[in-house]
């Protein structure tokens, strides 16, 4: 500040913030409260009207041709701050357009009552002639707000805001298609040229034709001998200093844009290229309108400098684009693509990958359909997040579906997996919790055994919701405690939640109120609403959290199979029970229509009651059990050891029962259960059998009674 005549030493020292993205031209004037200028700062009397070049006494109103400055005056004389858009006077004779604040300062004995600045565009004849500006205002602090910058199109509109309007009128960024996009479009073209998007397109005086004649987003090819393509190829600097009207209109009926005719008329256009550690992989396409100063050698330096420093974060964003898009599919395939369960149960899930920070986490789900009428209701969460968090999960879900085969009970189920975590955990150090259930469509009862997870969420049919009770269980991995199993009786139509922890923990809310959250979103009425508008309400208000953990939810409404499509029948622990037991399924049989299965299924009913009665103590239960595509048959006793097939000779006259059952059965098996074992078998049904059994469920369904349909 230049001081004025009645300027004291004691007023308030001015600090100018000059803002180099904005090509606006800002000076200081000190005034009194009767609007006459005290003080100003250096280039103030060169840009400004002023007689002899001397500002000092000149009123602030002789310097502008608006009535406003009253309005400003008058704000200053009443401590308040004033705003406004003057016409002011230059010394070159015209004027230009100037937003003008005046803030009152308290200064002491100054006469400075306070201090007005001005803000106004700099002339286009006089941007860019000062190298040494530029190159402050290009360079100075441009990268050391980005460095944490992954992602292409923040890391563009950032550098982008810093080239314009600092170097230049408008400008694009074009990146090699393979850095950004999803592999869909191929490299090279059939005549060697290379695939690039357009990432953003900026002009400093918002030019909306800009846009239209050069849309972001867009995917092209250079021609190779144009400027663009040897930019690309040779990674060096292309310099046209001046684009002929001719030139532009060329480029406008080749490239059949209108608009560019205009656009690039006369303008001075210079190619930065980005070049990486292994090659070339974009370039900024910088231009400057006509009447500013055109590109020479030395803006062709500094423009590399700025270019070779963005290349080193093209090249972490495209790194970490590959490692990112590598984990998410490695953690996409080991999700589950479909889910199974018995017709009777229904099953809905969500998976809400975390916020843009955390997208790659260890939560999974499943729902497998089991022998029987059962199905296995699992879900899981692997402590952490990236691709270790996401390759664990895998091997927990391979190893959950191998032991929901085997039909192992759920509480041993997870005793098995815990042991797996150990060995992971012996190599790299983790854990996982797990919710395991296996619902009975048949008897409606329901097994479940938890491994450090949050308890579920049971709706009953009328709408009350409680959390179930658990034994405390340590996590998987943890290796301490043991792992116990919870028996209920669901009643039929209610529906069984399964959630990971990001679904009602945060940083800033606890646990509690999460879990309130989640049963107020299942009330009166949610056992008959569709599942999957029942899914995203129990989503409502996790997805605006900014750093939220991956989420899973599994919803099943559990029903029981209908009572016409299952029997169970008590048979005595005798022989003559074998008789009783193929003469009682021959009535059902024919009433489902399955009179071809009846000769198959005696025999395998047989085999499976003598092998009860000879190794089993007690009385024996015979299950028949219709389900979509299959006929089962079950036969439950007190003997927990599970039979195995024999390798017999072919003279013994014993032995062969589970060889038959096996050759004629689609599949056997045998599992434990809490009072003893269950050996099975199930036969698929046809095609044909199942239009029939189609058709007469729909005859049933009009006359409310079941109707048999002959087999063809």
């Amino acid at each position: 500040m230049t001081p004025g005549k009645r300027g004291g030493r004691k007023a308030a020292p001015v600090v100018v913030d000059m803002n180099s993205n904005s090509s606006v031209r800002t000076l200081i004037l000190g005034i009194d409260r009767s609007g006459r200028i005290v003080q100003h700062d250096r280039t103030a009397p060169k840009i400004l009207a002023c007689s002899a070049g001397n500002l000092l006494g000149v009123h602030l109103g002789d310097i502008t041709t608006s009535d406003a400055v009253r309005t400003l005056l008058d704000a200053v004389k009443s401590d308040r701050e004033g705003n406004a858009v003057l016409t002011v006077g230059l010394a070159n004779g015209g004027t230009a357009d100037a937003v003008v604040t005046a803030k009152p300062m308290q200064t002491g004995d100054s006469n400075v009552a306070a201090f007005v600045i001005l803000q106004m565009p700099v002339p286009s004849a006089e941007r860019f002639v000062d190298p040494a500006v530029i190159r402050d205002m290009l360079l100075r602090d441009t990268f050391a707000g980005i460095d944490d910058t992954l992602d292409f199109s923040d890391l563009a509109e950032k550098l982008m805001a810093r080239l314009v309007p600092a170097f230049c009128t408008s400008a694009e960024l074009l990146v090699l298609e393979r850095i950004v996009g999803d592999n869909e479009i191929p490299d090279d073209g059939p005549d060697g040229t290379a695939a690039l998007r357009r990432l953003s397109v900026v002009n400093d005086q918002q030019n909306l034709a800009w846009l239209a004649a050069f849309p972001i987003g867009e995917i092209l090819r250079y021609p190779e001998a144009s400027p663009y393509a040897r930019c690309l190829a040779s990674g060096q600097p292309v310099l046209e200093q001046a684009l002929t009207a001719d030139a532009a209109r060329k480029l406008a009926r080749v490239w059949r844009r209108k608009p560019v005719a205009s656009l690039l008329s006369d303008v001075s256009m210079l190619l930065l290229p980005i070049v990486g550690k292994d090659a070339t992989l974009g370039f900024f396409y910088c231009v400057r309108q006509a009447g500013t100063r055109r590109f020479d050698r030395y803006d062709m330096d500094m423009g590399m400098e700025f270019a070779s420093r963005a290349a080193v974060f093209f090249d972490n964003a495209g790194r970490y684009k590959r490692e990112h898009a590598t984990a998410l599919m490695l953690q996409r395939s080991m999700l589950p693509t479909g889910l199974s369960a018995p017709s009777s149960v229904e099953v809905k899930h969500r998976y809400l990958p975390g916020s843009q920070l955390v997208e790659v986490g260890g939560d999974w789900y499943e729902s497998i359909k089991l022998p029987g009428a059962r199905v296995a209701l699992v879900i899981g969460d692997v402590a952490g997040h990236g691709v270790r968090a996401a390759v664990t999960m895998g091997r927990l879900r391979t190893a959950i579906q191998t032991l929901a085969m085997l039909e192992l009970p759920p509480a041993e189920s997870l005793q098995q997996l815990d042991e797996l975590m150990q060995t992971i955990g012996a190599r790299e150090p983790h854990f996982a919790t797990c919710a395991y259930a296996v619902y009975d469509a048949v008897t409606g009862e329901c097994e479940l055994a938890v491994a450090g997870h949050l308890p579920p969420l049971v709706v009953h049919p009328d709408g009350r919701s409680e959390l179930l009770e658990v034994v405390p269980s340590p996590p998987l991995g943890v290796g301490e405690g043991t792992i116990e199993t919870k028996r209920f009786t669901v009643e039929d139509g209610s529906l069984f939640v399964l959630y990971t922890d990001g679904l009602v923990e945060s940083r800033d809310r606890d646990i509690t109120e999460g879990l309130d959250r989640l049963q107020s979103a299942f009330g009166p009425g949610s056992p008959e609403a569709d599942l999957e508008d029942l899914c995203k309400t129990s989503l409502d208000g996790v997805y605006s959290d900014a750093q939220r953990d991956d989420i899973a939810v599994l919803i099943a409404k559990l029903r029981r199979i209908p009572e016409e499509n299952r029997h169970s029948w008590t048979l005595e622990p005798e022989f003559s029970s074998v008789r009783m037991a193929r003469s009682m399924i021959r009535d059902p049989l024919k009433r489902w229509g399955l009179e071809d299965l009846i000769p198959v299924t005696e025999l395998l009913v047989s085999e499976l009651v003598t092998n009860a009665i000879k190794y089993a103590k007690g009385e024996i239960m015979l299950r028949l059990i219709l389900e979509s595509g299959s006929l089962a048959c079950e036969v439950h006793d007190s003997s927990p050891a599970l039979p195995r097939v024999l390798q017999v000779d072919r003279d013994a006259e014993n032995g062969r029962g589970l060889h038959v059952v096996s050759q004629l059965a689609t599949r056997w098996g045998a599992r434990r259960n809490h009072t003893g074992k269950v050996v099975w078998c199930e036969q698929a049904l046809s095609a044909t059998v199942l239009e029939a059994l189609s058709a007469a469920d729909e005859i049933a369904a009009e006359i409310d009674e079941p109707v048999p349909v002959p087999v063809p």
